[in-house]
């Protein structure tokens, strides 16, 4: 895992909406942070677990069009009058209650406290902006450093088991066969 201690602190992190124009872009942002070898660098990987595509383009176009729904970006002045992106999340109004997902972090920054900037302005949106009190999220139920990170958050485990979709690719390719998804909940 590399760390970035002063990812947070400078410059300062810049949130939008996605749009159309960053469809390659996240695709390429969410790859990074789940699958292959680039996604190694980080400690969010999914390549030990799944192969294969972890989104598309089909599946940003559809989040960015949904009602209730935004593709939270997290940027920052890359110095030469670029934006850098940094991070990106799902969020969106589900079952009454906010949904948290497809959340990725540079593999190269994680650990630098992006991602915990990225959740609380999520959390904020649901809060905030649509008036929730609660968000949830699915993750895979052998995760557990991941589940432990979201523990620390306030997030805590349901109990209500999903199955994986085996046989759907587009959600990977397992590579093992005791996959499924658990629910955690936080009250806002």
């Amino acid at each position: 895992m590399t760390t970035n201690a002063a990812a947070i602190d400078s410059p300062t992190i810049v949130f939008r909406n996605a749009t159309r124009a960053d469809i390659d872009a996240l695709v390429a942002l969410v790859e990074s942070a789940y699958r292959g070898d680039a996604s190694k660098q980080g400690w969010t990987t999914e390549a030990d677990l799944l192969g294969g595509r972890r989104t598309g383009a089909d599946d940003i176009q559809a989040c960015i069009d949904r009602p209730q729904s935004v593709i939270l970006v997290a940027e920052r002045d890359a110095g030469d009058g670029r934006r850098q992106l940094l991070a990106c999340a799902h969020v969106a109004v589900e079952d009454g209650a906010g949904y948290f997902g497809m959340f990725s972090v540079n593999p190269t920054l994680q650990g630098g406290g992006i991602g915990k900037v990225v959740i609380n302005e999520a959390e904020r949106i649901v809060r905030g902006d649509w008036g929730l009190k609660a968000m949830r999220m699915t993750v895979i139920d052998v995760r557990d450093e991941l589940i432990a990170f979201y523990e620390r958050r306030g997030y805590h485990r349901t109990g209500i088991k999903k199955p994986f979709p085996y046989g759907d690719a587009r959600f990977g390719e397992p590579k093992r066969d005791d996959l499924r998804f658990e629910i955690l909940e936080k009250a806002l």
